[in-house]
């Protein structure tokens, strides 16, 4: 039996809910029987691997055991999972738990590893502000149902505080503004909806498996950002002097719409104006701005703070 073979196997079982025996043949390049030996090698190992019965290989499952196996990370996932318990934040009732696993994974990474993940917390900066703190069992219980495909069922405040009972098919979690969001298809409203996680509040047990759907545009993160920027206090629109399909990099800012092959606009959000401008000086290509006026005073301004830091 190839050791690396059997590594490989047991990634493939970590990194989704289910798999048939047929998908893992031809993942591991083996026969079905093939499959079913090593499955039990590794039941051997005290890995709880779950099969079911069908007519394709049968299916197969990594389960929840008395104790923990060992996990299997590659150097890429290692390295984030120590830089995520690093800079993990707006999360309530983990940090001393972070703490402690990540003692535990750098104990045991080579010391190249340590050293990549030294480096990276050099770059990071905390943020600042208090982001509303989401519950670590409710972020992982929502993430769960998005990755076995879980209906959800959950009573959700809006901005008014007006509650209303919601069931939906969760596809991604995105954070974006130093809080949590779930994209997902509200079944009620047969429509995309996003959902902050910190005015969510879960039902359980979860509903019925789905097929998942084409978020729109295919970028989660995007959605967010349009849907999000919409909804801040204080609203700008400038036009940027690229199209929108150049305009890329900025969609995490808010909506980007086309104007025509050589320019597009974009809409920002924020608390205040001045965030408005914050994000409109990271923009690095030509820009005029559409509205409102206050945006244009308010950029006059920071230009002459620029100026006067350079002494100009």
């Amino acid at each position: 039996m190839s050791s690396a073979r059997l590594l490989k196997l047991l990634g493939l079982l970590q990194s989704r809910r289910e798999w048939s025996g047929v998908e893992l043949a031809d993942r591991l390049g083996v026969s079905t029987r093939t499959v079913r030996r090593d499955v039990d090698k590794l039941r051997d190992l005290d890995y709880p691997v779950h099969a079911s019965m069908g007519t394709s290989g049968g299916g197969y499952r990594l389960g929840s055991g008395a104790s923990l196996p060992p996990l299997l990370l590659d150097d890429d996932e290692a390295v984030a999972v120590a830089v995520g318990l690093r800079t993990a934040s707006g999360i309530e009732n983990i940090g001393e738990t972070a703490v402690r696993a990540l003692l535990k994974v750098e104990q045991v990474l080579p010391s190249a590893l340590r050293h990549r993940v030294a480096a990276l917390e050099i770059a990071t900066v905390p943020h600042t502000g208090s982001p509303p703190a989401v519950d670590a069992a409710q972020l992982t219980a929502v993430g769960t149902a998005c990755r076995d495909r879980q209906r959800i069922r959950f009573t959700y405040a809006d901005h008014a505080g007006e509650q209303s009972e919601r069931e939906a098919e969760p596809h991604r979690l995105v954070t974006w503004g130093r809080r949590w969001y779930l994209v997902a298809w509200d079944t009620a409203r047969d429509d995309w909806r996003t959902f902050r996680l910190d005015r969510m509040t879960l039902r359980t047990p979860f509903g019925a498996r789905f097929t998942p759907r084409e978020i729109p545009g295919g970028d989660p993160g995007a959605f967010v950002a349009a849907r999000v920027a919409g909804r801040w206090p204080v609203q700008g629109v400038v036009r940027l002097s690229v199209s929108a399909r150049e305009a890329v990099s900025w969609k995490s800012y808010g909506e980007v719409e086309p104007v025509d092959e050589n320019s597009c606009f974009v809409k920002v959000g924020g608390e205040t104006m001045d965030d408005v401008v914050f994000m409109l000086a990271s923009i690095t290509v030509d820009f005029e701005v559409v509205s409102p006026p206050e945006l244009s005073d308010a950029l006059v301004r920071a230009a002459d703070r620029f100026r006067r830091a350079a002494k100009l």
